[in-house]
């Protein structure tokens, strides 16, 4: 189930922000057709990308996944209720939904999938807010609620009929635009009060820098920090660079931080001037942490594969030396022995290997629908 939600973030592409102090609440839904393995509706809720609950197809109820949720819940006795039932309607309509696409793009059998991603951000600092509602099929755009004109975007044909028919649903449209701009944000607010302690901490981050081979960029790698809204960029001369650099997506680490690498292209930096370059960490809450582009922290790989080289090379040719008189001295004792006492050698070899995996069924917290 992380590989799911992980997979989800990256397909979507909302809630990593760098530099802007966005928070966010989002709802993934994923219907499936053709996976027997695989529940036919999952529902997961996020804050800030720190999972609150879930709920799927085959367990038909919400399961929260932090303990602040579940004193939300007690603080507002039936929305629990009210929340599963709505995962409930969810799961119909986009079961429904998947029989029609595969209709509109002439498919028979196989495995197919709709998802759904809705949500809203809210900056802290300026208070400004946003949503975004939109759907996939098997991995590509579908649709998407453009909040400005209030009107839906059509990327490919076969969605051309569902914006026909969801533009004429103006009350609709109005209650999106409420709910993901108004609404959502309360309950955002609500559940950054509630998890305060585990949302709203800062933790530093360790930075590294790394090098693969003489030859590769120098890259700047920042982890173990939280939350995601952090910068990091090179800097020569005191300015930011914004050539001779990659900057990379903002990842989650296993326990819940997170992890960003830049990479800086050494091809037009002359040895000299390194001294004239340093990699800068920005996290709210923390002083800036900058690490200047000294070899001597520069972490590599290729000295100690080097260094390797030559016991692996004499272990490799003492093997063969034994190997050798291990030959020999068979050769011999058949000489010195009657046929009749030749040793018979059988090397039996049965090697089995058994790879499982369990997916186990996680969480989602207060699956919401609209429209």
């Amino acid at each position: 189930m992380k590989a799911l939600i992980g997979l989800l973030l990256l397909v979507f592409g909302h809630g990593v922000s760098s530099g802007k102090m966005l928070h966010s609440l989002q709802y993934f839904y994923t219907a499936s057709s053709g996976l027997p393995t695989f529940p036919e509706f999952v529902a997961v809720g996020m804050v800030d990308r720190v999972q609150l609950g879930y709920y799927d197809s085959n367990i038909q109820g919400i399961v929260l996944k932090q303990a602040w949720m579940d004193q939300f819940y007690r603080d507002h006795p039936g929305d629990l209720e009210t929340n599963t039932g709505e995962a409930l309607g969810a799961q119909q309509r986009l079961k429904a939904f998947i029989l029609d696409l595969k209709k509109r793009f002439n498919q028979t059998g196989s495995a197919h999938i709709v998802q759904r991603m809705y949500g809203c951000e809210w900056d802290d600092e300026d208070d400004s807010t946003d949503g975004y509602n939109q759907y996939g099929y098997d991995g590509e755009d579908f649709i998407a609620l453009d909040l400005k004109t209030l009107t839906w975007v059509a990327p490919v044909p076969q969605a051309v009929p569902t914006k026909q028919r969801w533009d004429q649903e103006k009350a609709g449209l109005h209650f999106d635009k409420y709910f993901l701009t108004e609404k959502c944000v309360d309950w955002l607010k609500k559940q950054l009060s509630y998890g305060k302690s585990t949302l709203q901490r800062t933790e530093r981050p360790r930075v590294s820098l790394l090098q693969r081979s003489p030859s590769s960029p120098v890259v700047c790698h920042a982890t173990g920090f939280y939350p995601d809204r952090v910068v990091v960029f090179w800097r020569r001369d005191g300015q930011e660079l914004h050539e001779q650099v990659d900057p990379g997506e903002v990842l989650p680490n296993h326990d819940g931080t997170f992890q960003v690498s830049v990479d800086l292209n050494l091809k037009a930096v002359p040895p000299e001037d390194w001294g004239r370059y340093e990699c800068v960490v920005q996290l709210r809450g923390i002083e800036d942490i900058s690490t200047p582009l000294d070899p001597g922290l520069i972490r590599t790989n290729w000295e100690d594969q080097s260094g390797l080289t030559i016991p692996i090379i004499i272990g490799f040719l003492v093997l063969l030396l034994a190997a050798a008189a291990a030959v020999v001295g068979v050769l011999l004792y058949k000489k010195r022995n009657d046929k009749r006492h030749k040793p018979v050698i059988k090397i039996c070899s049965d090697t089995s290997s058994e790879n499982t995996e369990g997916q186990n069924p996680a969480p989602e917290a207060q699956p919401l629908t609209t429209g």
